[in-house]
C-alpha cells in the first residue's frame, strides 16, 4: 500500500476507534450519573407522595376522637334507643360525615353491631351489620383506638378505617365510633404522573395503585398464618391476590433498585425500571414508586453521541488546525515565491528597460526585416516605433504574443495598421474601432509613459509598459503575468472560504444560544404556573385548618391542628421560594434601590425571630446601629432573615448575634454569627445551590435547601456580595456587603399614636361578603370561616354563579375576589360587570395565587386589599376588619 494511503487508513482507524471508546465511556458515565439523579428525584417525589398520603389520613384522625366525646353518642350506647332517637343518630352522623367529606361514619356497640351510620339512607347501609370480626373493632375495644385498611363488608368499597372507643365513667368500653376514609381520590391523583405509585400493607399486599393491574398484587409470598388472618378479617374480600414476579438487577446506594418485570399480564415498559420504597410513618405500610428509566437511557445515548461527536469534533479540529498550518505554510511559501517572482520580474523589467533603450539605439541601424537580435534575449515582447508612429524594430516574443502574420511585420509600417488588425480580432474592446485606434495613437504622440494590465480572450494577462525614447519615438514591452494573477486569485479564494466558514460557525453558535435562552424561558414559565396551581389546594387546606381549631377543645386535637398548620406553612415557604427563584430568573422581580435606615430593619427581625429562637433554647441578639445603607429594603430583609432562620435551624445551643462592621469608607458588612456545628470547607460553596442542605439540621425543621440559594441570587440581583466564614465545631458567620447610604435622605417617620382598637371580630358581626373563587374546597372553607366570625356569606362560588345572582341594589359590603377564575374570566373584569348590575361598588379584597407586583400595585391604586395565597386566617380577619372599618367611617 502506498505511504499516503497507509496514512489515510490509520487516520480513519484512529478516528473510529477513538469515537467508539468515547461513546462507550460517555454513555456509561451519563447512565450512572443520570440514574443516580433520577433515583434521588424519585426518592424526593416518593417522600412527597408519602407526605400527601399521611396528611390525607391525619386530616381525619382526630374526628373519631372528637365524636367519642359526644354526649348523644355516649347516651346511645348506654341505653336502648327508640326509633326516633336512632333516626336522630343517623342524621347526626350524616351531617358530620358531610362536613368532613369522609366516606362513612358508623357507631358500633360493644358486641360489634352497628347501631347508626351516616349511610343509613342507602341500600348498602351499615346499620345492623355485625363487625365484631374486624380488627379495628377489636383494637378499639381492647386498646382504645384502632386502624385497618380493607374492603367494606356491605358496600364492597375499599377504605381506611379509624376507630375510637367510647367509655363510661369507669373506663369500660361501651362501643366505638369508626370513620372510613376513601382513598380512591388519591389514586386518581396518582394517575397524573407517568410513574407507577403503589402502597402495600404489612403482608406485602398492594392495596393502592395508580394502575388497576398492579392492585392486589403480592410483593412477597404469603405464609399460611397470613392467609388465615386475611380470610378471618375478610380484609380483601374475594379479591384474588396474585404474585408480582420481578427480578432485581442492581441495588443502589440510596435504597433504590433496578428491576425487570417478569409478570406477563402487567403493563410495564420493557427493560429495567427504577423502584424506590419507603415506610409511611404511623402505619405498617410501605410506599413504592416504579419509574421508567427512559430518560437515563436517552441521556446515555445522547451522551454517547455527544462523546463520539466531541471526539470526532476534536479530531476534525486537530486535522483542521494541521490543515490550516499546512495552508499557512503553503501561503507563506507561495507569498515568498510570489515576492521572489515579483522581485525577479521587477529586476527583469529594469534590466529590460535599460536594454530596450540601448537596443532602440541599435535598432535604427538594423536591416529592413525589423527583427532585432539585441531584443531576442528579453522575456517580454518588445516593439519600437519612431516619432512618426511607424515600426522600427521588434522581437519574436512580441509577434508570438499577438500572433501577427509575417506580411504585416515590416519596417516603416504604421503602428495604426497593427492596431486595426487587433481591433478586427476584438482585442481593443467594445466601441467604435476608429475611436479606439485614435485614442491609442494620441497617447503615443503625447510621449507620456504608461503602465497597465490587459486580459486577452484566452485568459492570458499582459502587463504593458510604455516609455518614450530620447530622440522621439516610443518603446513598449508586453510581459505575461498570468501565473502571478492566478496565484493571487487562489489566495483570495482561500481567504474568502475561510471567512465563510467563520461566519457559518458564528451563525450556528448564535442559533444555539437563542435555543438555550428560549428553553430557559419555557422552564421559568412552567415553574411559575406549577407553583400557582399548587398554591390553590394549599390555600384551601389552610382555611380548613383554621376552621378545625374552632371545633377542637382538647390539647391533643389543638396540637394536631398546629402540626398540620406548621406542615402547610413549611410547604407554603417552599412554594414561595420556588416562585421567587422563578421570578428572579425571568427578570420579573422588581428592585427599588433607596437609602434605608438599618436599625429599624434589624429590630423587626429580632422581634419576629426572637420567640422562635427562645422556643429552640437559643438567644437572639441584634446589635443596635444607626447606619444607613443603599439597597432594596424588602430584598435585604429577605437576605438577613434567611441567614437568621438558617442559624436557628442548625444551632442547638448558645447565642445568635446579628451585627454590622464598617468596611472602608463606603461599605457596611451585615453579619449573622451562630454557634452551630460549622460547615466543612468543601461544602461552603455547595450550600448556596438549590436543594443543598446539611444533615445537621433539626429533624422537625430541615427545610428544602432553597433559603441560601435565594440569598445568593438576591445578592447578585442587588450587587451585594455574599459570603461566609466557618469552623467545624465552632459555628459560622454569614455576611452580606452593602454600600453605605445618605442619612439625610431617609425620611423621619413619627411614632404612631396609640388608639383604642375595637374588638377583633366586632366589624365582621352582621356584615355581608361574597366569596368569588373558582376552587370548590376554598369556597367551602372560606364560607365556613367567615360564618364562624359572624359574617353573612350569601354567595361562595365562581364567576358565572356570581353574575347570575347579582341583582340591582343588593350588593354585599365586601367582595373576596380571586383573579384567575377559569373559563377565561378575569377577577377585576368580573367585578366591573357585577358593579354595573348592582349599581353599587362594594369594597374588594383580592385573594390570589398570582404574585405579580404590577397586580399588587394596581390593587393599591384602586384602594383594594390584597392577600397572596395561601391565606392565613388571622391575616384575612385583620384585613377584612380594617376594610370594613374604613368603609363605615366614610
Amino acid at each position: 500500500m502506498p505511504l499516503p494511503h497507509r496514512r489515510k487508513f490509520w487516520t480513519v482507524l484512529i478516528l473510529l476507534a477513538g469515537m467508539a471508546a468515547s461513546m462507550f465511556v460517555a454513555g456509561q458515565w451519563a447512565w450512572q450519573h443520570s440514574l443516580h439523579e433520577e433515583s434521588d428525584s424519585v426518592q424526593r417525589q416518593l417522600a412527597l407522595y408519602g407526605q400527601t398520603l399521611g396528611q390525607r389520613i391525619d386530616r381525619y384522625r382526630t374526628l373519631p376522637e372528637v365524636l367519642a366525646l359526644d354526649a348523644q353518642l355516649y347516651e346511645a350506647l348506654s341505653r336502648p334507643q327508640s326509633p326516633a332517637e336512632v333516626d336522630g343518630l343517623n342524621r347526626k352522623l350524616e351531617r358530620a360525615n358531610g362536613a368532613s367529606q369522609s366516606s362513612t361514619l358508623t357507631l358500633i356497640n360493644r358486641e360489634g353491631l352497628a347501631v347508626a351510620a351516616s349511610n343509613w339512607r342507602t341500600a348498602t347501609s351499615n346499620v345492623g351489620v355485625d363487625y365484631s370480626f374486624r380488627p379495628y373493632v377489636q383494637q378499639a375495644l381492647a386498646l382504645g383506638s384502632g386502624s385497618f385498611y380493607g374492603i367494606g363488608v356491605t358496600t364492597g368499597e375499599p377504605g381506611y378505617f379509624l376507630s375510637q372507643a367510647i367509655r363510661n365513667a369507669q373506663g369500660e368500653p361501651l362501643g366505638l365510633v369508626v370513620i372510613k376514609i376513601a382513598l380512591q381520590e388519591l389514586e386518581r391523583e396518582w394517575l397524573q404522573t407517568e410513574d407507577i405509585v403503589l402502597a402495600s400493607d404489612a403482608h406485602g399486599v398492594v392495596f393502592l395503585a395508580s394502575q388497576d393491574a398492579w392492585r392486589y398484587r403480592l410483593l412477597e409470598p404469603l405464609s399460611d398464618a397470613e392467609r388465615r388472618e386475611l380470610a378471618t378479617t375478610r380484609q380483601y374480600s374475594d379479591q384474588p391476590l396474585r404474585p408480582l414476579d420481578y427480578r432485581v438487577d442492581e441495588h443502589m446506594d440510596n435504597g433504590g433498585r433496578l428491576v425487570r418485570l417478569q409478570t406477563a399480564d402487567l403493563p410495564g415498559a420493557p427493560g429495567r425500571l427504577l423502584w424506590q420504597t419507603q415506610p409511611l410513618p404511623g402505619t405498617p405500610w410501605q410506599l413504592h414508586l416504579v419509574h421508567e428509566t427512559h430518560s437515563s437511557v436517552a441521556d446515555s445515548r445522547w451522551a454517547a453521541a455527544a462523546g463520539g461527536g466531541g471526539w470526532l469534533a476534536l479530531a476534525l479540529l486537530v486535522l483542521f488546525v494541521r490543515q490550516r498550518q499546512r495552508l499557512a505554510a503553503l501561503r507563506q511559501r507561495s507569498r515568498q515565491e510570489l515576492e521572489t517572482v515579483l522581485q525577479q520580474h521587477a529586476q527583469e523589467l529594469r534590466t529590460a528597460q535599460d536594454g530596450i533603450v540601448q537596443a532602440a539605439q541599435q535598432a535604427a541601424q538594423q536591416t529592413d526585416t525589423g527583427l532585432s537580435r539585441s531584443l531576442e534575449h528579453l522575456p517580454q515582447g518588445v516593439v519600437i516605433i519612431d516619432a512618426d508612429l511607424n515600426l522600427v524594430a521588434w522581437n519574436s516574443r512580441y509577434v508570438q504574443l499577438f500572433r501577427y502574420p509575417a506580411d504585416l511585420m515590416q519596417v516603416g509600417r504604421p503602428i495604426a495598421d497593427l492596431l486595426r488588425h487587433n481591433a478586427r480580432r476584438g482585442l481593443l474592446g467594445a466601441g467604435p474601432v476608429e475611436d479606439s485606434i485614435e485614442r491609442r495613437l494620441s497617447h503615443l504622440r503625447s510621449g507620456l509613459p504608461h503602465l497597465h494590465e490587459s486580459a486577452k480572450g484566452d485568459g492570458t494577462v499582459l502587463e504593458i509598459r510604455g516609455n518614450p525614447l530620447p530622440e522621439g519615438g516610443f518603446v513598449t514591452s508586453y510581459a505575461d503575468i498570468t501565473s502571478y494573477k492566478n496565484a493571487a486569485r487562489e489566495l483570495r479564494s482561500l481567504a474568502d472560504a475561510l471567512e465563510q466558514r467563520v461566519a457559518d460557525r458564528t451563525r450556528d453558535l448564535d442559533a444555539a444560544r437563542r435555543e438555550a435562552e428560549q428553553a430557559n424561558r419555557y422552564k421559568t414559565r412552567f415553574v411559575a404556573a406549577a407553583v400557582h396551581d399548587l398554591l390553590q389546594p394549599l390555600n384551601a387546606a389552610r382555611m380548613f385548618t383554621s376552621l378545625l381549631r374552632g371545633h377542637l377543645h382538647d390539647e391533643a386535637g389543638r396540637h394536631a391542628a398546629d402540626s398540620i398548620d406548621g406542615a402547610l406553612a413549611a410547604q407554603d415557604a417552599i412554594l414561595n421560594s420556588l416562585l421567587d427563584i422563578s421570578r428572579m430568573e425571568s427578570g420579573q422581580l422588581e428592585v427599588r434601590i433607596h437609602d434605608v435606615a438599618l436599625g429599624p430593619l434589624l429590630q423587626v427581625l429580632a422581634h419576629n425571630f426572637g420567640v422562635l429562637a427562645e422556643s429552640q433554647g437559643l438567644q437572639l441578639a441584634c446589635v443596635p446601629t444607626r447606619q444607613v445603607v443603599r439597597t432594596d429594603e424588602n430584598l435585604l430583609r429577605r437576605i438577613v432573615q434567611n441567614f437568621v432562620s438558617n442559624a436557628i435551624r442548625y444551632s442547638r445551643r448558645g447565642r445568635i448575634v446579628v451585627g454590622c462592621r464598617r468596611v472602608g469608607d463606603s461599605h457596611l458588612r451585615i453579619e449573622v454569627h451562630d454557634q452551630g456545628p460549622g460547615i466543612p470547607e468543601a461544602l461552603q460553596r455547595e450550600i448556596f445551590e438549590e436543594f443543598r442542605r446539611l444533615d445537621e439540621g433539626r429533624a422537625d425543621d430541615r427545610g428544602a435547601g432553597l433559603g441560601l440559594a435565594i440569598v445568593e441570587r438576591l445578592g447578585r440581583l442587588l450587587g451585594h456580595p455574599i459570603g461566609l466564614r466557618s469552623q467545624l465545631g465552632r459555628g459560622s458567620v454569614f455576611w452580606v456587603l452593602v454600600p453605605l447610604g445618605d442619612a439625610a435622605a431617609v425620611p423621619q417617620t413619627p411614632a404612631p399614636a396609640t388608639t383604642q382598637q375595637p374588638p377583633e371580630d366586632a366589624p365582621l358581626h352582621g356584615s355581608s361578603a361574597w366569596v368569588i373563587e373558582d376552587d370548590g374546597p376554598t369556597c367551602t372553607a372560606t364560607r365556613a370561616l367567615l360564618e364562624r366570625w359572624g359574617c353573612q356569606v350569601p354567595l361562595a362560588g365562581g364567576a358565572a354563579e356570581a353574575l347570575d345572582q347579582a341583582l340591582p341594589g343588593q350588593a354585599p359590603e365586601l367582595v373576596l375576589l380571586d383573579v384567575n377564575l377559569g373559563a377565561g374570566h378575569h377577577g377585576p373584569d368580573v367585578y366591573a360587570a357585577l358593579c354595573q348590575r348592582w349599581g353599587q361598588s362594594p369594597a374588594v379584597i383580592l385573594v390570589t395565587a398570582e404574585r405579580d407586583a404590577t397586580l399588587r400595585r394596581q390593587a393599591a391604586e384602586r384602594g383594594w386589599g390584597f392577600l397572596a395565597k395561601p391565606v392565613r386566617a388571622p391575616a384575612l380577619r385583620a384585613l377584612m376588619s380594617q376594610t370594613l372599618l374604613r368603609l363605615r367611617e366614610r
